[in-house]
């Protein structure tokens, strides 16, 4: 079978296919510090020269930050997008690392060879094993497959500033079909999944003015509205006992989970008792009619990021503060509409402030979620070719963060996302000592090789 010679080169060239990823990692793109504003660009050009050596049409397109790398393939079938990023975090602090972050090497691990290095698993050997995949795609076909588009950004770890600007102005170009991220990972590190669920993101920040200054409390206490007190009788009210929200109307939009994949999330036996205990907890405190894997990949929350008000020095003070302040944050999930949940819970919060009390709100960005149609042909496909590859399941799962590209796609070039990847939980991005196992870069290019030939 044509596959089975593409899965066979790739087995054979992985020597190769490491070294390019040792090469990539070598360069220090860390985004968010300009100091390494002519890495970014020289990884870009590094990108563009091998794409283009394998025949795309390549090119580093300029930003008012980092550049975009694009590169294009024109072919018959559907339209594919691949994307990944990549800009790297930075490395501080720098004492905690084993070895040199930007000088990779291949190491041995608890459970086989790995690839110590910063960007190892977010997302350049994630982003490699896309290319590693059409590479041997090539050179066993004499050509690329199919009809793709790989766009690779260079801004994802300092907030993707140029990003929407870009996707505007290049609507065009970009739109395809389908869109591929390969930016997350296995579940629990070892079941492979398509994340088609992920929650939106709404922050806001209050203050409750109370007295014109900061009072003695054996003077005014008593008499005087502590706004302190005030915050806490709002926060409290914000979950009834059964863990519900009661903004009103805060589940309006909210989705019951399908029954086929609610029977996936089950075969998947999470185990919440070791979620929650290694982090030193051990009840769920989410709605009280949901399990764990739903509270955290399907459901909406309400949690307050932060508190603060009055003294909070050493020692003791006796004062009734002026103002309290607090960070909430909202997950959201299905249709809910942000901008409507911001003014429902603003309108809440002044329903609840006594005479003498103003208070002051500060918003923090408002994303929906994104839900993907998992009825195209192309999710079952590429499913069937990850269980084949992992020798289990693959289930479709949720996203308890925000990944906003997805929902860039969706809102702006009006196209779906796959999400899949290969990471392990134990990974360490963001972190010193990143890894990538070599297991999963091996495997992750031979999964794209399988997907590519479902759907390409």
């Amino acid at each position: 079978m044509a596959l089975d010679a593409v899965l066979n080169k790739i087995d054979e060239t992985l020597p190769q296919s490491l070294e390019r990823l040792m090469e990539l990692l070598r360069i220090p793109s860390i985004s968010t510090d300009p100091a390494y504003k002519g890495d970014c660009d020289r990884a870009a050009d590094w990108l563009v020269a091998e794409l283009s050596a394998l025949g795309f049409e390549a090119a580093k397109r300029p930003t008012p930050g980092h550049p975009m790398v694009i590169a294009r393939k024109q072919g018959p079938g559907r339209h594919l997008l691949f994307y990944g990023h990549y800009d790297v975090q930075p490395v501080d602090p720098l004492s905690l690392w084993d070895r040199p972050p930007f000088e990779p090497e291949l190491q041995d691990g608890p459970k086989g060879k790995l690839i110590r290095g910063r960007g190892a698993s977010d997302d350049k050997g994630q982003l490699m094993t896309f290319v590693e995949a059409c590479r041997a795609w090539k050179a066993v076909h004499g050509e690329l497959p199919g009809n793709l588009t790989l766009f690779f950004e260079g801004e994802e770890e300092s907030g993707s500033p140029s990003l929407i600007p870009f996707l505007k102005a290049n609507a065009e170009e970009l739109k395809a079909d389908l869109a591929l991220i390969c930016d997350t990972g296995l579940f629990e590190s070892t079941a492979p999944a398509i994340v088609t669920m992920l929650r939106g993101l709404l922050g806001e920040e209050l203050t409750i003015h109370a007295a014109n200054k900061d009072l003695h409390s054996g003077m005014y206490g008593g008499a005087a509205m502590n706004p302190i007190r005030v915050l806490a009788k709002i926060i409290a009210s914000l979950h009834d006992e059964n863990g519900r929200i009661t903004v009103p109307h805060f589940y309006d939009g909210v989705p019951e989970l399908p029954d086929a994949v609610r029977a996936q999330w089950q075969n998947l036996a999470f185990d919440h008792a070791k979620f929650l205990g290694d982090v030193g907890l051990a009840l769920p405190a989410g709605e009280k009619d949901r399990t764990p894997l739903e509270m955290i990949w399907s459901r909406p929350t309400c949690d307050v990021n932060g508190i603060w008000g009055g003294y909070t020095g050493d020692g003791f003070k006796t004062v009734l503060p002026a103002e309290a302040h607090a960070k909430i944050s909202f997950r959201l999930v299905g249709q809910q509409d942000p901008h409507a949940i911001r003014e429902n819970f603003r309108a809440y919060v002044r329903s609840m402030l006594p005479a003498d009390c103003t208070v002051e709100f500060k918003g923090h960005g408002a994303s929906p979620a994104g839900q993907m149609a998992i009825e195209d042909p192309a999710f079952e496909r590429a499913r069937a070719a990850l269980s084949t590859e992992w020798n289990r399941p693959a289930s479709y799962v949720g996203c308890g963060g925000s990944i906003p590209i997805a929902g860039y796609f969706q809102s702006i070039l009006g196209m779906d996302a796959m999400l899949l990847g290969f990471g392990r939980d134990d990974d360490q991005i963001h972190s010193p000592n990143e890894k990538y196992d070599l297991e999963c870069f091996h495997k992750g290019i031979r999964s794209w090789a399988r997907i590519l030939a479902a759907l390409a």
